[in-house]
């Protein structure tokens, strides 16, 4: 049986659970960049899922699937100036992206990620 790796554990969830050669990560906010604008929010929660990835064994070229949530859609181009910035070119992953009320009125995005080690 895969070993289960589990990276920030909280009493509800983990940030990153790795087992076999999937890595998945928990919806990821902004917590360095609350009330900020979209693209630094995006910034920071790309810069989270790097660590998160990192921790796992893997890298944003291994990333499946992705699902961004946006409090207000029309903020999907500025999300997108950084989220483009920030993919590996020719690695792109399956990507969803709606709007949703977020967990607290300081968020404007939220990012969940697949990855294969």
């Amino acid at each position: 049986m895969d070993e289960v790796k589990r990276h920030e554990v909280g009493p509800r969830m983990s940030q990153m659970v790795a087992c076999g050669n999937m890595v998945y990560t928990a919806g990821v906010v902004a917590l360095r960049a609350p009330g900020k604008p979209v693209g630094e929010q995006t910034a920071d929660i790309l810069a989270k899922i790097d660590d998160l990835l990192a921790a796992g064994g893997t890298d944003k070229s291994k990333i499946l699937t992705a699902t961004i949530w946006l409090s207000d859609i029309s903020s999907f181009a500025e999300m997108n100036r950084v989220w483009d910035s920030w993919v590996v070119p020719g690695s792109t992953p399956c990507r969803a992206c709606v709007e949703a009320k977020l967990a607290g009125s300081e968020y404007t995005v939220e990012i969940q990620v697949t990855a294969v080690r």
